[in-house]
This record gives structure tokens, sequence and C-alpha cells, in this order.
């Protein structure tokens, strides 16, 4: 699966909430999201722009893997893979016995809508700001998915600068 993004920073969530809200976008409500990523004692994901992570919501763990991003479509591309797991603490675990090493964590609180076939998230990310997502899952070979996402954010009020780097890339940068 390929995850296209575009990410933004904005001064005020509220603005795009209310357009959301106005285009009846599905709300699944908000979220603190506490992430722990994982560096590979095999190679560096620093240099590959590669990233795994222990994510832990309120009820439950999930582990993605994030392949390096593509340069396609013109915004941020990446292969991702998600599973949950029945414990984070032990999956942690195991990856500190096979030499995996903290990187480094984010905290977040996520509130998510699905409008047509994207996600809109809306984050408020720690020592960093707010910002909005509008993702879409692109199929390989399939339509580009670009003037979708730029469509979206024009609808909502998302405008300015794409990020391409990763809430974890924004953090490291300000070390």
């Amino acid at each position: 699966m390929l995850e296209v993004e575009l990410k933004v920073k904005i001064p005020s969530l509220d603005p795009v909430r209310e357009q959301l809200v106005r285009k009846n976008a599905g709300s699944a409500g908000k979220v603190h999201e506490h992430d722990i990523y994982y560096n590979a004692p095999h190679r560096d994901f620093g240099q590959t722009d590669e990233a795994v992570r222990v994510r832990y919501t309120d009820d439950h763990a999930v582990v993605t893997y994030k392949g390096p991003k593509i340069k396609k479509f013109g915004l941020k591309a990446r292969e991702e893979l998600n599973f949950a797991v029945e414990s984070g603490e032990i999956f942690e675990t195991m990856l500190d016995r096979l030499g995996f090493r903290k990187t480094r964590e984010v905290n977040k609180w996520r509130e998510t809508f699905k409008l047509g076939n994207a996600s809109v998230s809306l984050d408020t990310v720690e020592g960093l700001g707010t910002f909005a997502e509008i993702e879409v899952i692109a199929e390989d070979g399939g339509d580009n998915p670009t003037s979708a996402i730029e469509k979206i954010a024009q609808e909502i009020g998302v405008t300015g600068e794409p990020i391409l780097e990763s809430y974890l890339e924004m953090l490291l940068a300000k070390q």
C-alpha cells in the first residue's frame, strides 16, 4: 500500500475543522498517539529514510514500517505496513533483544475525519505545533492522487507549503 499525503503547518485547527463539519465529513474522534521510533542494528534508518514505530493509543498498540519516501506525485509518498500487537511493551522488548534502539518519542493529539476516499487529520504535535494532513492510499499503477488531495485542501482551507518531513524528522532537526 502506498500512502500519499499533504502535510501543512496551520495556525489553528478550528477553521479546518469547521469546514470538515460543513462538508459532513465523518469524524473518528480525537485520540492521543504516543509513538516510539526505533533504529535498526544492521542499517541506519536515518540514512535509508525508513522508520519502525510502535504507536500506543488509548486502547491498543500498532507497529508500523515506513519505507523510503518515493519521489512521486509531488507530495510525500511511501510504503506503509501496519499490524496490531497484543502488547506493545512485549514487542518493544523483542526489538530491544534484537538490537534495535529507541530513536525518539513523538506525542500528538489527532482528530481524524473521513472525506470521500481521503483521511484528514488535524494534529497537535508536542514541540512542533498544529498541522493538517490529507492522506489517500494509492494503488500501484493507479491514478495520480495529487489532484484529489489538492482539491480537498482547497475545499477545507488548508493552504501553505507542503511539508515532506515526518514529525520525527522535524523533531530530530530541532535537537
